[in-house]
């Protein structure tokens, strides 16, 4: 019992060296730091100044609550009894109860937020950032998303609903869906919210996809999404700065951007010609 808990609490220093660290220490990079308070919500407002313009970047309570909230439940399904059945009980209902044929395209849609954001560009449809800019935003994303799930993975050791294998906990499909569903939102956002909508609507059949063929349990679901949104949103938090971080440099026309897919780590190479 003290063995277990000891991992889970090593499950819990991965997600605050991921997410914590570049919090705490981002203050150097920056010249002013203020705190918002107003009726609806409450923000640490980072502003730099570059090329002359002063640049907000707005960290709130409000945007990593939901997050945290759904890692902090998946992180509890391990250890109650409680929560445990809530496990059981949801797979006895859809599959024991009802069983039923796989429908597999749980397998493609997860990508579909993110590719969406590309295609309506094609479309003519711009987002808020470039190119460039968002194809690394999406790369930091999915790297820091991977960091996270594979090393709770290789942790926690949970079977699968199917007995098929012990990586269970967390589920990788529902972190990059809700990853990207968040990517086409923060793109969009300004726009309509209807493409957030519309990309979490895709995110949670996702999710509801790895129930029902019985891959997944309910907590890993929950543990995904928190993990798939925040990684996007970390991003889009940390990308500005590293971008900055390397324009400081004058003689440097250079941006190296790390990325971790499928157990591979990958260093991405940006110059300016």
């Amino acid at each position: 019992m003290i063995s277990s808990k000891i991992e889970y609490l090593k499950s819990f220093l991965v997600i605050l060296l991921l997410y914590g660290i570049p919090y705490f220490t981002s203050a150097q990079y920056v010249n002013n730091v203020n705190l918002n308070h107003s009726d609806n919500d409450t923000s640490i407002v980072i502003q730099h100044t570059q090329n002359g313009h002063t640049s907000p970047y707005t960290i709130s309570a409000k945007s990593i609550l939901i997050p945290a909230v759904l890692i902090v439940y998946g992180f509890s399904t391990l250890v109650s009894s409680d929560l445990q059945s809530v496990d059981k009980s949801i797979k006895q209902e859809i599959w024991t109860n009802h069983p039923h044929g796989l429908f597999k395209l749980d397998n493609y849609i997860q990508y579909a937020p993110a590719a969406s954001v590309y295609a309506l560009n094609i479309f003519g449809i711009k987002g808020k950032s470039n190119l460039l800019d968002r194809t690394l935003i999406y790369i930091l994303s999915e790297s820091i998303l991977e960091v996270s799930v594979q090393s709770l993975k290789s942790i926690t050791k949970i079977e699968r609903p199917d007995g098929s294998a012990t990586n269970s906990f967390p589920l990788g499909h529902t972190s990059t869906a809700f990853a990207a569903a968040e990517f086409l939102r923060q793109e969009y956002k300004s726009i309509s919210p209807w493409y957030g909508i519309a990309g979490y609507s895709v995110a949670t059949f996702t999710a509801y996809l790895r129930i029902y063929n019985n891959r997944h349990w309910f907590s890993d679901v929950v543990e995904g999404a928190g993990i798939g949104i925040l990684s996007t949103r970390l991003a889009y938090c940390l990308y500005p700065k590293i971008k900055q971080l390397f324009s400081n440099e004058p003689r440097s026309n250079t941006m190296i951007i790390p990325g971790y897919h499928n157990g591979t780590i990958s260093l991405y190479l940006l110059t300016n010609f």
